[in-house]
Formats: C-alpha cells, sequence, structure tokens
C-alpha cells in the first residue's frame, strides 16, 4: 500500500483480516520486510500492519531534516488515516523510540507494546568515547576554519569526509548530508522522561550481548515503565528478535492473548 501522508509517499504492508491490530516498527537502517517474520506468526489472529519509516524501503524522504517528534506525528497521522487505532504495538530499535514518543504524548493509542533492542536511552560516556568526540570535534572545528578560506572548500569538504568515516557510527556514515541532519536529531533526543509516562503494560525482550543498546538500557526502562517487565535472550545481538525468530514469536503471541 501506499499513501501521501504529510506530503511524504508512504509505503506499508499489511497482513491479517480479523482479530485486534498489531503495528509492527522497524529499526534505523532497516525497513518493514525484517518484520516479516514476526508478522507471519501473527497474521492468522490479528490484522498486522507494517510500514516502512520515510526515508526507509520504499517510503520517500522527509522534506526537511525530522527528529522522533516529526516522525511520530507522521506514524500518527498515517493509523488514523487507516483507521488503526487503537492497536498493540511491536517495535525495534529506531521504531521504539517512535513507540516510547507516541505513547507519553496519546496514551489512547497503543494497547500493548513489544520493545526489542529499545533505543532512547542516550549512551553513558566512557574517558575513551568523550576523548574521541572532544578529538573530532577539534579537528571538524579546523575543518569548518578552512571552508571560509578563499579556494580551500573542497580540501576542507574532503577533510571533513574523512573525519566522518573515521569517526562517525556506521549509520551515520552510511548516509548522505541531508539524511545525517536527520539521524542526528533522532539520536541526540533522550526520551529518558517518556518512560515515567507510559501506562500501557509493556514487555521489554533484549539480546544479552547486545552492543548497540546495551542491556542496562532494558533494565533503565524496565524501572521507570510502570507495568513492564524484560526479558533477556541469552547470546542475542541488537538483532535479537531476528537471531531467534522463534522463542521471540512465541513470546509476542502468548504476550498479546494476555488481558
Amino acid at each position: 500500500m501506499i499513501k501521501e501522508i504529510d506530503g511524504v509517499k508512504t509505503h506499508w504492508l499489511e497482513a491479517g483480516t480479523h482479530g485486534s491490530r498489531v503495528l509492527l516498527l522497524h529499526g534505523w537502517g532497516c525497513d518493514g520486510s525484517f518484520m516479516k517474520g514476526v508478522a507471519d506468526a501473527l497474521r492468522n489472529d490479528h490484522r498486522v500492519m507494517i510500514p516502512d519509516f520515510p526515508a526507509h524501503g520504499e517510503s520517500g524522504r522527509p522534506p526537511e531534516a525530522w527528529g522522533v517528534p516529526e516522525y511520530s506525528k507522521h506514524l500518527l497521522h498515517l493509523l488514523k488515516s487507516t483507521d488503526f487505532i487503537p492497536c498493540a504495538v511491536i517495535a525495534h530499535s529506531f521504531g521504539c523510540r517512535i513507540a516510547t514518543w507516541i505513547a507519553s504524548e496519546y496514551p489512547d493509542v497503543f494497547t500493548k507494546m513489544i520493545f526489542t533492542g529499545a533505543a532512547g536511552i542516550r549512551p553513558k560516556q566512557t574517558p575513551e568515547s568523550q576523548a574521541r568526540s572532544m578529538q573530532y570535534k577539534k579537528l571538524k572545528n579546523h575543518a569548518e576554519k578552512l571552508k571560509k578560506i578563499p579556494g580551500f572548500r573542497g580540501i576542507a569538504d574532503s577533510f571533513e569526509e574523512k573525519l566522518v568515516q573515521k569517526y562517525g557510527s556506521t549509520d551515520y556514515k552510511r548516509l548522505d548530508d541531508e539524511m545525517r541532519k536527520t539521524f542526528v536529531k533522532v539520536i541526540s533526543q533522550d526520551l529518558s522522561d517518556c518512560y515515567d509516562k507510559i501506562k500501557q503494560s509493556t514487555l521489554l525482550i533484549w539480546g544479552d550481548q547486545d552492543t548497540e543498546t546495551p542491556v542496562w538500557m532494558g533494565h533503565e526502562m524496565e524501572n521507570r515503565i510502570a507495568d513492564c517487565a524484560l526479558i533477556t535472550l541469552e547470546g542475542g545481538s541488537h538483532f535479537a528478535y531476528l537471531e531467534q525468530i522463534g522463542r521471540f514469536n512465541t513470546i509476542a503471541v502468548q504476550f498479546l492473548k494476555e488481558d
């Protein structure tokens, strides 16, 4: 399915024809196809929607740099336009940022929530990461000064890109200049204060070897969300829900059945 929402071509898949609604949200740099294995386990008893976030999959780009609120409002407009509210939500990583913001601001949208490898809490700074960040900022400042010298713009741009390739995250390095602005807005927002506002029954499923969103973040969310439980998948990475899809689906199906 494709529809223009907020001026953005928005693509989504649907599965199942009856039962309660379940929304599946993918992570950054992925698309709805990553959630297909989960949809297959739900489609006999639920109506399932799997959107591609703007700038992912078959959806178009946002018209400007978006952060979590803009992505969230866009998703809300899609859900309202397709009469998909209320619904349960199963989200991975970046998708959890969006679900968190919506749940904290609009408590009647989601009935239940399952988060896996959830992003939203700012990582702890180590002495090594602080030193690396300071070095990057210092060199980037040199590049900015170099741009102001006539004839040196091209050299400065090349130097700046080399800095990105050396110091930037994998997700950041893959993006062009415009989408990097969006990425920075997204990851810069700490959603810690949102978790205290969440009223929905929430299940966290986490790989205990996740290095992108370490399991301590899951424990922090469990402590802040009123009705919440954390399950760890032994040996699982940031994509534990795919690595252990059978176990993940069994847990998800049972959780959605419970009153």
